[in-house]
């Protein structure tokens, strides 16, 4: 095993809040580097392109040597640009917003760039928050907080005083309302302080969806026809003759109802006729969401895309160029009624789900796309956007329901099938938003496409002409760089079949952009295929396992199924040679206009084929390349002891806990019997019943449910799987009829059981795939309510009656000497129990790190973490995992409820929040290289 090129440890110093620590993290490797292939464009295609060949993550701090007067000297930039980043705001895409601002955080600090981070409030309070605060998993995490925890600003001049002074260029990542319609750029502007993207009159006219078509209409694109509700005073006859212009059954014409000003998915409804439509019109202007609704057309029969400009001109000129666009493919798997559910929501945009599927490049035909581009790009110019946007539109089919009369009237002379519909002004940057899989398709990484945005837009400030400048020279001869020490290979495994499948998607691909940060790790993402037996562990279930070895862009989608379908578009020969084309057609283009530009550097990926292996040949193939694996799959052979076990047999290191560890964590009934003894100590387990699923299946349910009332004394159960994930198929059950449910949806194969189907309101319930064999009851345990108002008060309240919370702790650390992190304190929204999203999603969930010591004091918290670490030794976990409990809040006393050895690593995981309330705080690149570090010195 090649051993570590610098050493890491628990101190370690944070990383991430300050331009310099970004880059002690980057350059943690000797200073001579040699480039990775995968990295960097061949030779060829590097000339055809004209570009300079280079490591170009953003994580790399490098010099330029100039020759003068015969003498190489060092020539560095004076001094870093300061970028301040703005997130927030009082739209429902807050939570989002968080997500991306973290994102952009994440690749652009460091490197020449120095990030100062900024919050408004929903109530239009600012604030200058850490960049600790952005690995919140929401807002409500932290807004009860802020007076006491970050720097408040009286008013948003204030806001604008302070930054005239404190930074040179303000990126806003303000989603929706007062980041996209104008707002918090006319504040800017009003002081004059360069920022990031379209101006505020442009923006104003283009996120108005009613005014943007009307104003893309006047220009000559076709747009979807539609219908302005203002107020709750519909005429109902007006909107009658409008449905029977378009041909619409006044009954059940199928229409897409939403606000004019909230973002592109917040609010947005499906409705059958006039009535309904009417209806959910003014339910939208009740709900306070916008008092102006349109009704649109519901384009059946079309092809939904989403393209991605990026301008890459210079000072006043525009020089828009679109990305490789995608193709937005909903999908429906029988549960639900998809009438009501076909469009492209909320949920399907940031939440994972099989329901969309993403294609990049569409599926159109050639001519199709050069359309797409050309328009889109058009559209961005006659607008009068500034640095990128993202266009959404549909390709109409010959057979579409839209009227000919309103094709012939609406569409212009080169519309022909292509149709536009909503601009966002403020994409989502989230790791796997569409920014970023369309510009890893064409060479981008996720901080160069950044950086290239952060440059352009600077570009226009002649005052900040140094910057270009001056990180042109430092990019300048630093494309020939060659290592003089070890390269540590890793592998990070995610995928599988389970139902945390996709929550593993989201933590591998997190666990791999912060690794790559590393100069010193050649990092390989790694999807683990579903089985074709389905049952999990089983010896025939190995053999047919596979894993796929991923390219940079393919990593970057939403489901396992959605990464193994782009790995298999992307080895179909017709498919690949079609997205070749393309893609030299748009680097082309890219560079007709960054070639001129002194700063940028070329692309720094290739997009190339994925490789397929039998789980046996990827464990020989991690065996010879001495690489380290980096286990992100959740569930299953990822979790149980089995991927463990396969590894240790070949000898190849691993992170997290070892098999016997692993074994006995994901049995819920096993980790109880081994932690039973420790009642003395503080730490208590919960009574058990367990149960074979196919014997419930066939007894009469009202005497199951007696007997297990009778049993455990109480009216209200848990059900869960014996093993399975910490959130899946987890329940409770208040009447016999809410066993019936649960069991049906077992019998059914449900995914999942609806919100609010059981007695007790509850929010989405994900179910276990295969069924499993067993299930454990066990008393509910009631806990305190706890309720984080993030509106104008921002306060929390806990009346603390029981005294009993729930709470989650990641432990990290060597065998035996296991180190508890800072509990989090776990806030349910809807019902009960915890669902997958508030868990892993981030915008969804509320976690408050540390406790706030209104509700549990700094003894009792101590006394938690004793009991934790003795649970962690106890059950002989090592590496890192996370333990749930409920804690007593005066004693400290913990009540188990499992052990997660492969817990969720998202990127608003609270292991990174528990992680940054260490001190001296560890940030996520520096916590998963420590990680990876416990790994290679594993306890033997």
């Amino acid at each position: 095993m090649a051993s570590m090129a610098t050493g890491v440890s628990l101190s370690m110093s944070g990383v991430g809040g300050g331009g310099d620590d970004a880059d002690r993290v980057a350059t943690a490797a000797p200073t001579t580097l040699k480039l990775n292939q995968k990295n960097s464009l061949s030779d060829n295609t590097c000339r055809f392109l004209g570009m300079k060949r280079y490591r170009g993550s953003g994580a790399i701090r490098t010099v330029s040597k100039a020759v003068v007067d015969g003498e190489e000297k060092t020539q560095k930039t004076t001094r870093n640009l300061r970028v301040g980043l703005i997130c927030g705001g009082p739209s429902a895409e807050r939570g989002i917003s968080l997500n991306s601002a973290r994102s952009v955080l994440d690749h652009i600090q460091g490197n020449g760039i120095s990030v100062s981070c900024y919050y408004i409030g929903p109530d239009f309070k600012a604030f200058a928050i850490s960049s600790a605060q952005m690995y919140s998993n929401t807002p409500a995490d932290f807004d009860f907080k802020l007076e006491s925890l970050a720097q408040g600003f009286s008013s948003l001049s204030e806001l604008t005083e302070h930054l005239v002074s404190a930074v040179d260029i303000v990126f806003p990542v303000i989603h929706g309302r007062f980041g996209e319609d104008g707002g918090i750029q006319e504040l800017l502007e009003t002081q004059d302080i360069p920022f990031v993207g379209t101006g505020s009159r442009e923006c104003r006219r283009a996120f108005d969806k009613y005014e943007a078509s009307l104003e893309l209409r006047e220009l000559g694109f076709m747009t979807v026809p539609n219908y302005l509700v203002q107020g709750t005073g519909v005429d109902e006859s007006e909107i009658a003759q409008w449905f029977t212009d378009n041909q619409l059954d006044l009954e059940m014409g199928k229409v897409v109802v939403k606000p004019t000003k909230a973002g592109s998915s917040i609010g947005v409804k499906v409705a059958f006729g006039v009535n309904d439509s009417i209806k959910k019109a003014i339910e939208l202007i009740l709900e306070g969401i916008d008092d102006r609704v349109v009704v649109e057309v519901f384009m059946e029969d079309a092809y939904e895309f989403t393209a991605v400009v990026l301008d890459v001109g210079s000072g006043s000129v525009c020089h828009p160029v679109v990305l490789m666009p995608t193709e937005v493919q909903l999908q429906f798997h029988g549960s639900g009624d998809s009438k009501e559910d076909a469009i492209f929501d909320y949920r399907r945009k940031y939440l994972p789900t099989q329901q969309v599927t993403y294609h990049t490049p569409p599926r159109f035909p050639i001519h199709v796309i050069k359309s797409i581009r050309e328009e889109a790009s058009l559209i961005f110019q006659k607008l009068g956007l500034r640095d990128f946007a993202r266009i959404d539109g549909w390709y109409l089919a010959p057979s579409s329901n839209l009227s000919s009369s309103a094709s012939e009237t609406l569409g212009g002379p080169e519309s022909g099938d292509i149709i536009f519909t909503d601009i966002n002004l403020i994409s989502g940057m989230e790791q796997t938003s569409l920014l970023f899989q369309q510009a890893s398709k064409v060479g981008f990484s996720h901080s160069n496409i950044l950086r290239t945005i952060v440059h352009r837009a600077s570009s226009r400030f002649p005052h900040l002409a140094w910057y270009n400048y001056g990180y042109s020279q430092v990019l300048q001869g630093s494309t020939t760089l060659e290592i003089s020490g070890d390269v540590q290979k890793v592998f990070v495994i995610f995928g599988g079949d389970t139902s945390e499948r996709q929550v593993s998607v989201m933590s591998g691909t997190n666990i791999w952009i912060n690794l790559e940060k590393f100069v010193d790790l050649n990092v390989t993402p790694c999807l683990l295929s579903s089985s074709l037996s389905n049952s999990s562990g089983a010896s025939s279930d190995l053999d047919n396992r596979e894993v796929w070895s991923l390219p940079y862009s393919v990593v970057l989608r939403h489901t396992v199924e959605e990464v193994l379908a782009a790995c298999l578009e992307a080895v179909e020969p017709d498919r690949a040679l079609f997205t070749s084309l393309l893609q030299k057609q748009v680097m082309k283009d890219l560079m007709d206009g960054l070639g001129n530009q002194s700063w940028f550097a070329g692309f720094d990926i290739t997009d190339e084929l994925p490789r397929k292996f039998s789980l046996k040949e990827w464990i020989k193939l991690a065996k010879e390349a001495q690489a380290t694996v980096f286990i992100a799959a959740h569930g299953g052979i990822g979790e149980d002891g089995t991927l463990q076990a396969l590894l240790e047999d070949e000898g190849v290191s691993y992170t997290g806990p070892g098999v016997l560890a692993s074994r006995t964590c994901i049995d819920k009934v096993m980790t109880s019997q081994a932690l039973s003894h420790l009642s003395e100590f503080g730490v208590h387990t919960i009574s058990k019943d367990v149960k074979r699923t196919k014997d419930i299946m066939h007894e009469t349910i009202p005497n199951i449910w007696d007997e297990l009332i009778n049993k455990f004394r109480c009216l209200t159960l848990c059900v869960k799987p014996a093993m399975d994930g910490c959130s899946t198929g987890v329940a409770r059950l208040c009447s016999s009829e809410d066993l019936a449910v649960y069991v049906q949806a077992l019998k059914d194969c449900l995914p999942r059981i609806p919100p609010n189907t059981l007695s007790k309101t509850h929010g989405m319930i994900e179910m276990p795939n295969p069924t499993p064999k067993l299930l454990i009851f066990e008393p509910f345990v009631e806990t305190d309510e706890i309720i984080v108002s993030s509106k104008a008060k921002q306060q929390l309240s806990w009346k603390g009656s029981r005294r009993w919370v729930e709470m989650t702790v990641g432990v990290i650390g060597k065998r035996g000497s296991m180190h508890s992190l800072s509990p989090s304190l776990t806030v349910k929204e809807s019902g009960d129990i915890l669902s997958l999203e508030e868990k892993f999603q981030g915008g969804t969930g509320i976690n408050l790190t540390p406790p706030p010591p209104t509700i549990m004091s700094k003894e009792a918290l101590e006394r938690c973490k004793q009991g934790i670490e003795l649970i962690a030794k106890t059950l002989g976990l090592e590496g890192f995992s996370r333990i749930d409990a409920f804690v007593h809040v005066e004693t400290g006393e913990v009540l188990v409820i499992e052990v997660n050895t492969v817990p969720g690593m998202t990127p608003s995981t609270v292991l990174i929040q528990q992680a940054l309330a260490e001190q001296p705080p560890m940030y996520p690149p520096q916590f998963f290289r420590t990680l990876l570090h416990l790994a290679t010195h594993r306890v033997k």
